[in-house]
């Protein structure tokens, strides 16, 4: 390809996005794209190719998203493809949306045996807003489970097309992959970008170099992008100069300049992610565009968690990991706090469950720490009576006293199960405070259920309650639905009468007593005996709603005593009694750190 400025005519270039459920085959159908359009030599070739991190190819999901430039020949003329790879979890659902919203067409990939699922419906809903060219395209048909006459006749009706339009293929074997590519060359319409307009290009995504800084993907909207250019953020306002501008082929190809409707990225020798946010306008600082592109929006955390060195000595290396681990991943939230059972840690805000879940497991391989992660928690407005409102992300900043509002953070579920665990599921919903919004058949044998439920009760355990009552067979989506009223109180742990903030909870007024005994049956079995009785008491202000002792060792006194007076026993017992009061007067509970990460572990 000719490294001269808009050396690609736009008629000739094709930006498209493959969206799909986890394990779907997303994955493995752009290894067989690398192959066929020669991208990758042979020798190089490696499964799950785009995929870099070891946790993505472990658990097989994408947590970042990756760009490729394909070439492909059609009809003897020769096209570029540009392929922009998306997360496949509900946690990265907006960079799925500014990844789509750099496309004109997407490919809905659908696995032949599993059949769709809720985060293929919801990725299909935002590529229908943004109004792209939607390829269906049935995979893995070579598998002996697949079901490709009744899965052919859902996505026909999901989406109004005939089941001729629906591709069939296998990403494992590359059957039908080629006249896939043919088709997207065919189907999904060339970029309609103004290359005499102003410059405006959508940052997709960004990644941190240690060597280069922040390399920052973009699509080129309008006008042109030239190395050595000043290029101006839209949202922030800062300036950089572009050092570098090239294309991922799929390694980093340096150009010229990018032209409209090409997909590249900028290297500005920046060392903050946080300046390239995703979904911002870059535009030429010399003649800036009057307005940015829509749809940029700052991630918010959904989800709140402390997260702790189980060695306190290992603070300042926490501290500066996630600093490093902030450089790749803008969404990333944190700030210091103290804990009196847990010392000194941080307080970090998620996108959701799979995020929390994914940063702790980068702390702990990249940087070889160990660390215990408390409870996680949502947003919660809590009015107190008499004051103003205020925000709590953790259960110790729950004022005490009355409380005149509590309103908790709803999200809007899109379950997605076969029709003979309908009763389970809703059984679920209903238990976990969610009221049924609307209930539609996909086809005779697959329901999609809409449920508004709380977002607490989301993050503790509920994917994996659905999992194991629909045996594997249900899929989950959700998004933000706004806040609603609910009457929440915050259960405190005492043990010896003393609080311990690390097991304080804000749990529904309803669940407040059967959690009350959970925690306290837990640490009585965590807690090892000590010399005098320990009292673990679950409590709601002043009032004990749970109790569990931790039975004291003791010595045989009586021992000694064989035959003889009973006073002499009695005599002996009281002295032990005494020095026992003694003791738990100026005793203080040793509560291990293993009992806080077997108590406080949600998984």
């Amino acid at each position: 390809m000719s490294n001269l400025p808009g050396a690609t005519p736009q008629n000739l270039i094709r930006n498209f996005s493959i969206i799909a459920h986890i394990d779907h085959g997303k994955s493995t159908l752009a290894d067989r794209m690398l192959q066929l359009t020669g991208v990758v030599e042979q020798r190089l070739m490696r499964n799950q190719y785009l995929d870099k991190m070891d946790i993505e190819r472990e658990r097989g999901i994408t947590i970042k998203s990756q760009t490729v430039r394909m070439p492909w020949k059609y009809k003897d003329q020769d096209y570029v493809l540009n392929m922009i790879d998306t997360p496949g979890h509900v946690d990265f659902s907006y960079e799925v949306s500014r990844s789509l919203a750099a496309c004109e067409g997407c490919i809905l990939l659908v696995d032949a045996a599993q059949g769709i699922q809720a985060q293929t419906l919801a990725n299909l809903y935002i590529a229908l807003d943004n109004d792209l060219e939607i390829i269906p395209v049935l995979n893995k048909i070579d598998l002996p489970a697949a079901d490709v006459a009744r899965n052919e006749q859902e996505l026909s009706q999901l989406i109004g097309c005939s089941s001729d339009d629906i591709y069939k293929i296998s990403g494992k074997t590359g059957q039908g992959v080629s006249e896939l590519l043919d088709a997207i060359v065919n189907k999904v319409s060339a970029p309609k970008g103004d290359n005499k307009a102003k410059t405006r290009a959508l940052i997709f995504d960004s990644a941190y170099d240690s060597f280069r800084g922040v390399i920052t993907y973009i699509r080129v909207i309008d006008g042109l992008i030239q190395a050595r250019e000043n290029i101006k953020m839209m949202s922030t306002l800062t300036t950089h100069e572009l050092l570098e501008v090239g294309v991922l082929a799929p390694e980093m190809s340096k150009q010229k300049s990018l032209g409209t409707g090409e997909v590249g990225y900028l290297i500005t020798g920046v060392k903050n992610v946080s300046g390239s946010k995703v979904g911002d306008t870059i535009t030429i600082n010399s003649a800036p565009a009057n307005s940015p592109l829509a749809g940029y929006v700052e991630p918010k955390p959904m989800v709140y968690s402390g997260l702790y060195p189980v060695d306190g000595s290992d603070y300042p290396v926490l501290r500066e990991a996630l600093d490093k681990l902030k450089l790749s991943d803008a969404a990333l939230v944190y700030e210091p706090e103290t804990s009196v059972a847990l010392g000194f840690g941080f307080r970090l805000g998620f996108l959701g469950l799979l995020h929390l879940e994914i940063v702790r497991e980068r702390l702990e391989r990249e940087f070889n720490l160990d660390l215990i992660s408390t409870m996680p928690n949502v947003i919660y407005t809590v009015t107190p009576e008499g004051n103003k409102p205020r925000v709590v992300t953790n259960p110790s900043e729950f004022p005490q006293g009355k409380v005149s509002q509590v309103k908790e953070p709803v999200v809007r579920a899109t379950i997605v199960t076969p029709k003979e665990f309908v009763g389970t599921v809703m059984e679920l919903c209903q238990k976990r405070r969610g009221f049924m919004d609307k209930m539609v058949y996909l086809s005779q044998v697959r329901v999609e259920l809409i449920y508004i439920l709380p977002l607490a009760e989301i993050v503790f355990d509920f994917f994996n309650q659905l999992k194991s009552r629909t045996k594997g067979y249900a899929s989950l989506d959700y998004e933000a639905a706004g806040q609603k009223d609910a009457d929440l109180v915050r259960v405190d742990v005492l043990l010896q009468g003393d609080k311990v903030d690390a097991f304080s909870a804000i749990v529904h007024k309803d669940e407040a007593y059967t959690y009350g005994v959970m925690i306290t049956e837990k640490l009585q079995k965590l807690i090892p005996r000590q010399l005098f009785e320990v009292p673990i008491q679950a409590a709601i202000g002043s009032r004990i709603i749970a109790r569990q002792n931790v039975r004291a060792l003791r010595k045989d006194v009586l021992a000694k005593c064989y035959g003889g007076d009973v006073t002499r026993k009695r005599k002996l017992l009281e002295k032990q009694k005494e020095g026992k009061k003694k003791m738990k007067s100026i005793g203080s509970v040793q509560v291990p750190k293993e009992a806080f990460i077997a108590a406080l572990s949600f998984e």
